[in-house]
C-alpha cells in the first residue's frame, strides 16, 4: 500500500515537471492561432490559421531566415571536420596534459554565452575584424564543435584499436583505414553531433547578439519583435518555425545515439 502511494506521488511529480517544462511551449503554439493580435486573452477570443499566411508574405523574416540557416549549415560543416579531428588526437594518443587540453576543450560550452560573446567581440574588435557573417559563424562554431567532440570522441573510446592495426596489417593506408573503417564506426556519431550542432546554432542568441553587428539572425529577428511587438501571432509562427528546425534535429540525435554512451553534446 505504501509503495503503490509512493509511486502514484512520483507519477504526480513527473506529470507536474513536465507541465511545468512545456507548458509554455504549448502556449506559444496556441497564441499562433488566436485571432486577437495585440494582447494574450485566455482563452483566445478566437482561433484562425491567418497568421501562418501572413508570416509567409512579410519580407523581413526571410532574410534573418536565411542568415540563420547559413550560419548553421558552415558552423556545423566546419565543427564537424575540427571536433572529429580534435577527437581523434584526444582519443587515440597518450601525451602531458591531455586531461587539461580536454578541458579547455570543452569550456566554451560550459561558459556562459555572455562571457563567451564578450571575449570573441573583444578578440575581433582588437584584430579589426569587421563584423558579418563569418564572425557569426567563427562564433557559433565554438561551442559546435564542442558538440561534435563529445560525441565522436566518446564513439573513438569505444572501438578497439586492434581494427586500425589490423587494417595497417592488411596494408591499408591512412586514408583507406578512415575510409573504410573508422568512418563506418563514426558515422551515427558524427550524423548525432552535425544535426545537434546545426539546431543549437539555429537558436543561439546570446553569442550572436555579440557577433552579428547590423546584422539580425531569425532568433535575434524575434527577440526585436517582442521588445516592439507589431503582430504577436506572427512572431509565435516564426517560434514554431524554430522549435520545429531545432526539435527535429535533437530527436534525430537522440535516437542515434541512445543505444550507446556518446554524450549527445550534453552540456548546452
Amino acid at each position: 500500500m505504501h509503495s503503490d502511494r509512493a509511486s502514484l506521488g512520483l507519477k504526480i511529480a513527473a506529470v507536474g515537471g513536465l507541465l511545468f517544462l512545456h507548458l509554455p511551449i504549448l502556449l506559444i503554439f496556441l497564441y499562433a492561432f488566436t485571432t486577437e493580435d495585440k494582447s494574450y486573452q485566455f482563452p483566445p477570443p478566437g482561433l484562425t490559421t491567418q497568421w501562418f499566411g501572413v508570416a509567409w508574405n512579410r519580407e523581413d523574416i526571410w532574410p534573418p531566415l536565411y542568415l540563420s540557416l547559413s550560419v548553421a549549415t558552415i558552423a556545423t560543416f566546419i565543427a564537424m571536420i575540427l571536433g572529429t579531428l580534435v577527437s581523434a588526437a584526444m582519443a587515440r594518443t597518450s601525451f602531458f596534459g591531455r586531461e587539461q587540453i580536454s578541458l579547455l576543450i570543452i569550456l566554451p560550452i560550459a561558459l556562459p554565452g555572455v562571457i563567451t560573446g564578450m571575449s570573441l567581440r573583444s578578440a575581433f574588435s582588437i584584430m579589426d575584424i569587421p563584423f558579418s557573417t563569418w564572425t557569426i559563424i567563427l562564433g557559433h562554431a565554438t561551442f559546435c564543435i564542442v558538440i561534435v567532440y563529445n560525441n565522436a570522441v566518446a564513439r573513438f573510446r569505444r572501438l578497439s584499436g586492434g581494427i586500425l592495426e589490423a587494417s595497417a596489417d592488411l596494408g591499408a593506408n591512412s586514408f583507406q583505414t578512415f575510409r573504410y573503417v573508422l568512418l563506418p564506426n563514426l558515422g551515427t556519431a558524427l550524423l548525432a553531433g552535425g544535426m545537434l550542432a546545426f539546431a543549437l546554432s539555429f537558436d543561439e542568441v546570446i553569442v550572436t547578439t555579440f557577433t552579428a553587428g547590423q546584422q539580425s539572425t531569425l532568433p535575434i529577428w524575434m527577440l526585436q519583435e517582442l521588445v516592439r511587438p507589431r503582430q504577436r501571432p506572427v512572431t509565435n509562427v516564426v517560434a514554431i518555425v524554430v522549435f520545429t528546425a531545432t526539435f527535429i534535429p535533437i530527436l534525430i540525435a537522440y535516437y542515434l545515439t541512445r543505444s550507446g554512451s556518446e554524450t549527445a553534446g550534453a552540456g548546452k
